[in-house]
């Protein structure tokens, strides 16, 4: 999973041209926040991830709340 959502994030990114700099500046987190995501990192704040994803429209739910709503 953390391989697919840094390959979205850093090709987004890269669709509109932006820095990793940026890029973080403008979804209001830390640089470290999209390097840690664009390294495929594990240990991940889930609320930075999904600040990050809000600029794509997009945003990770946790697996068990997921299967609660199907």
């Amino acid at each position: 999973m953390y391989t697919n959502l840094a390959n979205f994030v850093k090709s987004k990114r890269k669709e509109v041209n932006l820095t990793q700099e940026e890029f973080a500046d403008r979804a209001g987190v830390a640089l470290t926040v999209v390097r840690k995501i664009e390294q495929g990192k594990e240990n991940l704040n889930l609320a930075k991830v999904n600040q990050v994803l809000r600029m794509f429209g997009s945003k990770l739910i946790p697996m068990n709340m997921k299967e609660l709503k199907e």
